[in-house]
């Protein structure tokens, strides 16, 4: 598969707090469904940030630790579980293209998003690809203990050469004829946070380790060589179509960033958001 034949825009790294990363995923989207460029990014989060999924429930969080931590906590529009973005162990992307110009059965356009994903890994020396068959969940509500599903988590033998273990997850949703992807890289793994977050897991440290792995336990790369990376793959991914253009050095305009203020206001930065369960109460 061939990435969209679109204009597109690569913004590269930029370091936000989690509400306003999650409102300006949704802003690409509705920039890409207006005729605008389609966005290829890639974000850091400032403070680190917990995103619950889409339905999760908020008594699973541990809200005291994360307020103790100065870890911010939202929710995302995508399903699953929580993930605790570590502002340093975490590499974020996010792909907003319109609808009609991807594949309309989910498999298939998760294949063709993760395309540039799993090409940065490759760049980087580490043997990654999608799992070949679920693997049995650990603790419902992390995202990265839930069962490792072939159409989205993304794994690598773990650094003696052993089992396998996740180190990116990827989700989609659908907004305003866009297709929003996005997902998250581990750099590095700081299981006590990740796991502290939660209110009373049943998952020790060492557990959590033996599912997830970081790249820096993999390859010798820094962090910022890992991001450059990952950029240069979502760049190349897009130009490599022919009709397609890229603006390598891409940004947004005032009214994108007034527009996601807005958006993160009335929605991500709500405790309501955070702390209700959609459709479940709280």
């Amino acid at each position: 598969m061939t990435a969209p034949a679109v204009d597109w825009r690569l913004i590269r790294e930029e370091t936000r707090p989690g509400p306003m990363q999650m409102a300006l995923d949704e802003v690409a989207a509705e920039t890409a469904a207006a005729g605008g460029p389609a966005t290829l990014r890639t974000y850091r989060w400032e403070p680190s940030c917990l995103t619950l999924g889409r339905h999760q429930d908020p008594e699973t969080v541990d809200w005291r630790f994360c307020e103790r931590e100065g870890i911010d906590a939202t929710r995302r529009q995508t399903g699953g579980g929580g993930i605790y973005h570590d502002e340093t162990g975490d590499v974020a992307y996010s792909i907003a293209v319109p609808a009609e110009t991807v594949p309309g059965e989910l498999l298939d356009c998760y294949h063709l998003l993760c395309e540039p994903v799993l090409d940065a890994f490759d760049r980087l020396g580490v043997d990654a690809d999608y799992v070949d068959e679920s693997v049995p969940e650990l603790y419902h509500p992390a995202c990265y203990l839930r069962e490792l599903h072939p159409a989205h988590d993304v794994v690598a033998p773990g650094p003696e050469g052993d089992e396998l273990r996740k180190i990116a997850g990827n989700a989609q949703y659908r907004k305003r004829e866009a297709v929003i992807q996005h997902g998250s890289l581990t750099f590095s793994v700081d299981a006590p946070r990740h796991l502290g977050v939660f209110a009373d897991p049943s998952v020790t440290p060492e557990a959590f380790r033996d599912r997830v792995v970081g790249m820096d336990e993999l390859v010798d790369v820094d962090r910022a060589a890992a991001v450059a990376t990952v950029e240069a793959a979502l760049a190349d991914w897009a130009d490599a179509t022919p009709g397609a253009t890229v603006d390598a050095d891409g940004s947004w305009t005032d009214d994108e960033l007034e527009r996601a203020e807005e958006i993160a206001a009335e929605k991500y930065r709500n405790e309501e958001w955070a702390r209700t369960r959609p459709g479940g109460g709280a």
